[in-house]
């Protein structure tokens, strides 16, 4: 597991690719429709988070994903970022 300021990353339990990791902000917040809740400094710091995250996996090709809502398969309701390569 890696943390950040205000940030965590850990491996999916249940990957879809060689290296999944989750990035999730310690500040709760639903789903990624509400990510305008987080100031733009704190906005700015998670999405640098989510790529030295992938960077310190050593992936260089890799996808990032964010599921909104159930219909698009988010099943746990706490914003997160899938980080998939490999």
């Amino acid at each position: 597991m890696n943390r950040g300021d205000g940030f965590a990353a850990v491996r999916d339990i249940n990957p879809k690719a060689e290296t999944h990791l989750l990035v999730l902000p310690e500040r709760h917040v639903e789903t990624f429709r509400d990510v305008g809740e987080f100031p733009a400094d704190e906005a700015k710091r998670m999405l640098e988070f989510v790529a030295e995250t992938a960077k310190a996996a050593r992936l260089t090709d890799y996808r990032v994903i964010v599921n909104a809502g159930r219909g698009a398969g988010q099943t746990i309701f706490h914003l997160h970022w899938h980080i998939l390569g490999g």
